[in-house]
């Protein structure tokens, strides 16, 4: 199981590069590993079907299962099992999706640009459909759920250009997801009153769980929300006909074979223990009984074939769940035949719609004529499909629908309630109208009709029938031949309670009432298909008085008007209202716990314990007060800083090297991201002073900081239990290898925290480039070669100034000018005036030991202050430096690897540490000590979370680099642009000037009796 389930992942994941390769034939390539899955489930179909399923999985006799512990406090396990159920679902999975993608590789065309990702979707769908059927952990089965939830919205927007498809995605997307959520609060509630999330130990003690009361009921009916979102019953049914504007393989698939099973599923599997609580019934036979007719109803006024099929869909889930959540063994024999009947009629009628619409270019009834005569081999696959699907001997939807009618007589016998035999009649009446829709599908798609020319058909290869043809030929062979589905699907429903004599499937029951109830059936279905017309006429003048569909799009739009309305009280664009609602919400929320849990305060104080804490904590303040006060952005800034330093400074004095040191580093990489961004805004922060309001917003500071400093008081004298904190120091030098607690902690005891921490600085990253730049991060940038010297960085040529200043500049040019390149090449690519010969000199004798020093800090910080989030800072100051000593091709030439590449390198290297350890029996973050000489340096003790450390180094010089390429390069780079459409603008403007020189008759010129300051301007 686990085996194939990953496989068929790994391959969705390589699939693009095999249509690159091999163009649509891959999908024959992507047949081949379902189709192999499948040999494997009917090679190995008797191991899952012995007795004693309703057992653990650890217990004799119960079915193959595997388990792997995932998140052992939350007893969430990656449990799989197959039982006779999930092998059931796994024939239609597999066996169908091998078919559907042969099919595909003529379906589309051959220069399709998005087959690849097609492809890639609908085998990864497969395999979450395979990993959904055959998880026995509800959490893992929810995973699983969802991922066919997003992977159909995937599917069902392939053609993503038309609002139709968009739309209908949308809706899927949004109907289901509501489904599943509540499904999963059914889950978690479920799961804490059985004591486990295991499926199989749950079935195990449904009786228990029945008794135990309405928790369990509301947990069973939340459960089935989700089953009836997801197979589109009624109120829920609505989304699956708009779905059909999906390819046609995905409708075959997904929308008759795969997804839409998952809800019959899932109560096909909580039927055994949960069928007697107490809303069970009213859901299931209500909802299934009303799906049921009215799909039926409106399948019979569809022009289109495929909504023909879209709307008998709907009404064969409604069938299904209803034969399926009786709660009786005779119903799940007739309900597990009828889903494979299901599967294997509506999957070929599909495929065949497919081909109507690829070879004629149209699916409407009233233009297709004589497609019959046209294409006869495709006709006979269709009439088997939809005879099967109308019940018609002896094919195998025949066979089910038999048995679904023993089934609904006996149970109105056993029953003898009115409900009941209300109950047999309605499903008697869906099934007419199936009858109805079948032959008007047939007659719609290939009868040759009156008043209407033939459709021009191309002929249909048999790669492009096969799928079809093989499926109905299935119909065909069990419905003769239903023996080995019988066999199948006894052990299944051998865990329902025996009553009565066992039933079996079987073509010849006998006369019985069932017979006589298909005959019927037959009778009244032909009589209803001959009167189309009128019924046609009736439908048009009879109208539901509520649709779900406008109900759904009613509801959405209330949703949205209220969305704008509150966006538009709340998002108003004021930066201190914000801050106002954030503050006074940090501030209440947190005092109303403290005042009603009367929580204690310390008893005593201790305002410092070294002087120099009192006047760092003196600056602290000041910095603060100078920066509420600050009207330009730079000083409030730097006052800012003022405060980040005097807090780095506390940190040191009180014993904290680590932190002062990241501080430090973290503030001067700020004020720096501050000040390159500063340049872009206004100098002053306010247009005009709100004077009005600078007495509120100092209070709400003062608040909100005394604020804070009560919640830490109070939850520090409110400790009841010893600090976790005393045994980290164990816990790192014998568990993480090394003396330095907070770097140890970092990547070894607390590894998790800081792998989200890091994702998260690259997102932010990604988001800070993304603002700046339109397209990709500003990795390719111009590089200083072939700018002449003395240039700027636009390349623009500069005149020389004269006067006072022509010695300073002359001498700066032959300072940088130099035979060779220099790595510093601020000489050939800044204008002398902007350049600082101090800077450049300083810039040279500290960049490599800056760099050197973030090395030391990154290996020296396991047992010593440092580590890979202080030294990816300290060299992401070393290319600050740089970038502030020689301009943006300086930052260029000093980084040749792009920002991308470090982030993107640093979270694999991360990642692959982390999963390391599983490879060798660990778990993962686990973290091993290595001893080993060296000749050079001796012993040597290496710890394996030190490559955790240099990913992290990596994150962050990668942080560090989108911040000087985005904030800095970026920025300098438009205001050049800037200026040379002002140069232009200027030159335009003075050209009349420059051209009105005179020439004189000895072949010079006005220019030439001009003060050489004037030309030189």
């Amino acid at each position: 199981m686990l085996f194939v389930l990953t496989v068929m992942f790994a391959v969705a994941l390589v699939a693009p590069l095999m249509f690159r390769k091999a163009g649509r034939s891959a999908f024959y390539i992507l047949a081949a590993f379902p189709a192999a899955a499948f040999a494997w489930l009917i090679a190995t179909f008797p191991q899952y079907t012995g007795a004693g399923q309703t057992l653990a999985s650890g217990a004799p006799n119960a079915p193959p299962s595997v388990t792997i512990p995932w998140i052992p406090e939350l007893r969430v396990e990656l449990a799989f099992r197959m039982d006779t159920l999930s092998a059931l679902l796994s024939i239609l999975i597999l066996g169908v999706g091998a078919l559907v993608l042969f099919y595909c590789a003529r379906y589309f065309r051959p220069k399709d640009p998005k087959m690849g990702s097609f492809g890639a979707q609908l085998l990864a769908f497969a395999a979450a459909m395979f990993g959904l059927v055959t998880a026995d952990d509800l959490i893992l089965l929810f995973i699983f759920w969802e991922l066919t939830t997003v992977l159909s919205y995937l599917l069902i927007g392939y053609s993503a250009h038309r609002l139709s498809a968009r739309r209908a995605a949308l809706q899927a997307l949004i109907v289901t997801t509501l489904g599943g959520l509540a499904m999963l609060v059914g889950m978690i509630l479920l799961g804490s009153a059985a004591g486990t999330y295991r499926i199989s130990e749950i079935l195990a003690q449904a009786p228990e769980l029945v008794e135990a009361g309405a928790l369990v009921n509301v947990a069973i009916a939340l459960m089935l929300v989700g089953a009836v979102s997801k197979s589109a019953l009624v109120p829920f049914h609505f989304w699956l006909p708009a779905a059909m504007a999906a390819p046609t393989p995905v409708s075959a698939y997904l929308h008759a074979a795969a997804m839409v099973k998952a809800g019959i599923y899932l109560i096909a599997r909580l039927a055994p223990g949960f069928s007697e609580t107490l809303l069970w019934h009213p859901i299931v036979l209500v909802l299934g009984l009303a799906t049921m007719l009215l799909g039926g109803w409106r399948a019979l006024r569809q022009f289109d074939v495929k909504l023909i099929l879209a709307y008998g869909t709907v009404s064969q889930l409604g069938f299904l769940t209803l034969v399926v959540g009786l709660g009786s063994r005779e119903a799940a024999v007739a309900g597990m035949g009828l889903l494979l009947a299901h599967g294997f009629f509506k999957a070929t009628l599909f495929l065949v719609v497919g081909i109507i619409d690829h070879q004629a270019g149209t699916r409407d009834i009233r233009k297709l004529s004589g497609i019959f005569r046209a294409a006869p081999k495709l006709a006979v696959v269709a009439v088997i499909g939809a005879a099967s699907m109308a019940g018609v001997p002896p094919l195998l939807g025949f066979v089910a629908k038999e048995s679904v009618y023993e089934t609904f007589v006996h149970y109105a016998e056993q029953q003898g309630s009115f409900a009941a035999w209300i109950l047999l009649a309605g499903v008697v009446t869906g099934s007419i109208l199936t009858f109805a829709y079948s032959a008007r599908f047939i007659w719609g798609a290939f009868a040759t009709k009156g008043g209407c020319a033939p459709t021009p058909f191309k002929a249909v290869s048999w790669s492009f029938l096969a799928a079809p043809a093989v499926l109905a030929a299935a119909t065909v062979l069990f419905g003769l031949w239903p023996g080995p589905l019988d066999a199948a699907i006894v052990s299944y429903a051998d865990l329902f309670p025996a009553e009565g004599k066992p039933t079996h499937l079987a073509l010849w029951h006998g006369l019985t009432p069932a017979l006589g109830l298909t005959v019927l059936t037959l009778a009244a279905g032909t009589t209803l298909f001959l009167l189309r017309r009128r019924m046609e006429s009736f439908q048009q003048v009879v109208a539901f008085p509520l649709d779900a569909e406008r109900s759904y799009r009613g509801i959405v739009g209330v949703l949205d008007d209220v969305a704008v309305w509150v966006t538009g009280r709340t998002q108003r664009g004021s930066l201190m209202f914000y801050l106002f609602v954030i503050l006074t919400m940090a501030i209440l929320a947190p005092l109303t716990a403290v005042i009603l849990r009367s929580a204690p305060m310390p008893e005593s104080f201790r305002w410092f314990d070294n002087p120099l804490q009192a006047v760092a904590g003196a600056a602290v303040i000041l910095g603060a007060v100078a920066a509420a006060r600050a009207t330009k952005r730079f000083l409030a800034v730097l006052m800012v800083s003022v405060s980040g330093y005097g807090i780095a400074l506390i940190f040191a004095l009180q014993g904290a090297p680590d932190l002062a040191l990241t501080q430090m580093l973290v503030e001067t990489i700020v004020l720096v991201a501050f000040v390159l961004a500063l340049r872009s805004l206004p100098a002053r922060l306010w247009k005009r002073e709100p004077k009005r309001h600078r007495l509120l917003r100092a209070l709400l500071g003062i608040a909100f900081g005394a604020s804070m400093v009560v919640f830490a008081m109070t939850a520090m004298a409110s400790r009841v239990a010893a600090p976790v904190s005393l045994d980290f120091p164990k816990l790192a030098y014998e568990g993480g290898g090394g003396s330095n607690i907070v770097n140890v902690t970092l990547v070894d005891i607390r590894a998790w925290d800081t792998f989200g921490e890091i994702t998260v600085l690259a997102i932010a990253a990604t988001g800070l480039a993304s603002l700046i730049f339109v397209r990709g991060r500003g990795d390719k940038r111009r590089r200083a070669e072939g700018v002449a010297t003395g240039s700027v960085d636009r390349g623009r040529e500069q005149f020389a100034p004269t006067g006072r200043r022509e010695a300073t500049l002359a001498l700066a040019r032959k300072f940088s000018s130099v035979g060779r390149d220099a790595w510093l090449v601020a000489g050939r690519t800044l204008a002398p005036e902007r350049r600082s010969i101090i800077f450049e000199v300083i810039t040279r004798l500290l960049f490599h030991s800056v760099i050197l020093f973030s090395v030391y800090l990154l290996i020296a910080g396991h047992n010593a202050p440092g580590g890979g989030f202080a030294g990816g800072l300290m060299a992401g100051l070393a290319l600050t430096i740089r970038y502030l000593a020689g301009g943006r091709f300086e930052l260029a030439e000093a980084s040749p690897v792009s920002a991308g590449t470090l982030l993107g390198g640093g979270l694999g290297m991360i990642a692959l540490s982390a999963a390391a350890p599983l490879f060798f029996g660990g778990q993962i973050l686990q973290s091993a000590i290595l001893k080993f000489t060296w000749p050079v340096f001796g012993e040597v003790k290496f710890v394996t979370s030190t490559i955790f450390d240099i990913g992290v180094y990596l994150v962050v010089v990668g942080l560090v680099l989108d911040v000087l390429r985005s904030l800095g390069s970026e920025i300098d780079e438009r205001s050049e642009d800037d200026a040379d459409d002002e140069d232009d603008n200027e030159s335009i403007v003075e050209e009349p000037e420059i051209l009105d020189i005179a020439v004189r008759p000895d072949g010079g010129s006005d220019a030439d009796a001009r003060p050489e300051e004037e030309v030189a301007r």
